[in-house]
């Protein structure tokens, strides 16, 4: 996969990473799902619509996902405003990851907050 990704240009590159971080954002699987003590303190059943939320969100435009990534969210709930953020690091969860494109070197986290809380 390494020589694949590095033969694409910035613009495909985008799209790759845009596409792992929405196949772990809708399934949470492949990677680890953070929650801030304010989401936490949320009951079961907010917690779940929450979830469902970040999950079904599609609405990604220049102005809130301006590097095509699909790492980033806001969503409401109840009135109140949440944002949901991707970040990759690499295997070992110390450094960034040399290279958010390629899965094997990628471990992806995904922070659930309240906006208050960013």
């Amino acid at each position: 996969m390494k020589a694949c990704v590095a033969a694409v240009g910035p613009e495909d590159r985008s799209v790759l990473i845009a596409r792992l971080n929405d196949a772990f954002r809708t399934s949470f699987q492949g990677g680890t799902v953070m929650l801030t003590q304010g989401v936490a303190a949320l009951s079961n059943a907010d917690r779940y619509l929450l979830f469902a939320l970040v999950q079904q969100f599609a609405d990604f435009t220049p102005d809130n996902d301006p590097y095509g990534e699909h790492d980033f969210g806001s969503v409401e709930l109840g009135g109140n405003r949440f944002f949901w953020k991707i970040d990759c690091y690499d295997l070992e969860m110390t450094y960034a990851s040399p290279d958010p494109a390629d899965p094997a070197v990628t471990h992806r986290v995904l922070t659930v907050m309240r906006a208050e809380e960013y």
